[in-house]
């Protein structure tokens, strides 16, 4: 593989900049390569945020979190479905590397880093020859800070004006 095995790239931006939309769009532009990771959406009902799940790029989902669920840990007014959250994940995670063409993730939040296999799983990806590119909170401690802190990752803003762009941008940057 090219260079493009070393990169990583995180995107951050504040909530709504569309970092989502880029992920999503660009998952489609490499549709014809092997992908593992996650994105993902938000529940809403009646126009109100209750919760957010986690879709596979091959169409699996699973219950991050939600108003409703209870659980040990929670974020915010949200509790954090740990077990369906990583059941999905870690599979993705994991899968061997020589498999995968590019590990593209969303997100990598709070909600996600109070998962303990989700962190370790990610340490293990960070570690990888291949190509990451991966969305995280542009604020956050612990794990958030640390990979953000990575001499060998590469940040870029997410904002309104190159949100469109940049999926192609992206393309080009990963020649696989």
């Amino acid at each position: 593989m090219s260079d493009s095995a070393q990169l990583k790239l995180l995107l951050t931006g504040v909530p709504g900049c569309g970092k989502t939309t880029v992920m999503t769009r660009l998952a489609k532009l490499l549709s014809d390569k092997r992908l593992a990771g996650f994105f993902t959406e938000e529940i809403l009902n009646s126009d109100q945020r209750t919760g957010f799940q986690a879709k596979t790029f091959r169409g699996e989902e699973a219950l991050l979190s939600s108003i409703h669920h209870k659980s040990w840990v929670s974020v915010g007014r949200y509790g954090v479905d740990v077990r369906s959250f990583e059941t999905l994940v870690l599979p993705e995670l994991e899968m061997d590397p020589n498999t995968v063409d590019l590990f593209l993730i969303d997100e990598i939040g709070k909600m996600e880093c109070v998962c303990p296999g989700f962190v370790e799983s990610m340490q293990r990806v960070l570690e990888l020859n291949v190509p990451l590119i991966a969305t995280v909170s542009q604020q956050g401690k612990g794990f958030v800070r640390d990979i953000k802190n990575r001499p060998d990752v590469e940040i870029i803003t997410v904002t309104t004006d190159n949100r469109e762009g940049l999926p192609q941008k992206l393309l080009d940057r990963v020649t696989l």
